[in-house]
């Protein structure tokens, strides 16, 4: 089967149109037809090899939407035309003690979709079944994608903390990662704080469920909220003045970082002292993904997004890189159609 799809040759390049033939699927894989698909800053850094483990050609996309359009003889619970979605995961083993304590996110053993793989920037991509999850009837299809990436990772955090409707729960950073962790955060029932170094993203801030916002530019301002919060979730790929929010979090709680910030440079001692702790996560596993479902669909949480088609992904990939999303892109599947 030859699949279409637009791809890079080398690092940094412009994607271009590109073609790729598929084996026989295999029996417990699905096929799944891209309608839409999210353009995550993995992507952008995976297209940069700025991890080092990129291969080329290089077919990005891991916030996938679409049909079924093929299953593997072993698979049972999906059906051709069902739609799903795909985020960054599209294998696991399912018999190291990761996997076999529902951490199937976290297996040494597995496969992402754009790592060694030509991903959802195509107008067909395959994972393991476990991977591909049904969507419930009232989620947008147009804006869906990003969940099943950038919305678990900041999920995840909430469901690994046991985090409570009575917490008070700061996230630093509103883009795209950030914007969506207040809703969540929100609709959780906790007590939600932004902190950002933009004062003009205030008034979204609190759209998006923010009850309090601060700049965090202003030292004096963290230093004011000192042990006031439950978790902190960073959410930014910056360099932080670390201790300045550790000093943030009550005893016992956890700076957790979902951001791809270089590193942390912190003082042991606000640790040690107060049992606070540093952590960060990856996405999520299978339960968690389908919960997070649950939710947005109990509360009718979408991503903010704007809208490319595929055919114009190099526009996309620069608009993304400028800062200038507001909040996800979403790439329109426009394959043939020209």
């Amino acid at each position: 089967m030859t699949i279409q799809a637009y791809a890079a040759q080398k690092a940094g390049e412009k994607l271009n149109p590109f073609e790729f033939d598929l084996d026989a699927l295999k029996p417990d894989e699905v096929e799944i037809e891209v309608e839409y698909c999210g353009i995550c800053h993995s992507d952008l850094h995976m297209l940069k090899n700025e991890w080092g483990i990129t291969q080329y050609p290089f077919v990005p996309g891991h916030e996938v939407i679409g049909k079924v359009s093929a299953t593997g003889n072993m698979v049972q619970h999906l059906k051709i035309g069902q739609y799903v979605g795909l985020g960054w995961r599209a294998r696991s083993c399912s018999i190291c003690d990761q996997c076999l304590s529902g951490h199937q996110n976290r297996c040494l053993n597995g496969e992402a979709v754009i790592v060694g793989r030509y991903g959802g920037f195509a107008n067909k991509v395959r994972c393991q079944a476990i991977w591909a999850f049904p969507l419930p009837g009232n989620l947008n299809i147009k804006t869906a994608g990003p969940l099943f990436c950038g919305g678990i990772t900041v999920f995840n955090p909430i469901i690994q903390n046991n985090i409570k409707a009575t917490d008070h729960v700061a996230v630093v950073g509103i883009g795209g990662l950030g914007h969506m962790a207040l809703k969540f955060l929100n609709s959780w029932g906790c007590e939600v704080t932004a902190l950002s170094t933009n004062p003009e993203k205030e008034k979204e801030a609190r759209q998006f469920g923010a009850h309090n916002f601060f700049n965090s530019r202003n030292s004096d301002i963290l230093n004011s909220l000192t042990n006031k919060f439950d978790m902190v979730l960073v959410t930014s790929n910056v360099d932080l003045n670390w201790d300045a929010y550790i000093n943030t979090l009550r005893p016992g709680c956890k700076l957790h970082i979902v951001g791809a910030a270089h590193q942390v440079n912190a003082s042991i001692t606000p640790l040690i002292s107060f049992e606070r702790s540093i952590g960060g996560s990856p996405t999520g596993g299978p339960a968690t993904i389908a919960k997070m479902l649950d939710f947005c669909s109990r509360h009718n949480i979408e991503p903010v997004t704007e809208e490319f088609p595929l055919s114009e992904v190099n526009d996309a990939f620069e608009h993304l890189e400028s800062g200038k999303a507001r909040y996800r892109i979403i790439l329109r599947n426009d394959l043939g159609k020209k």
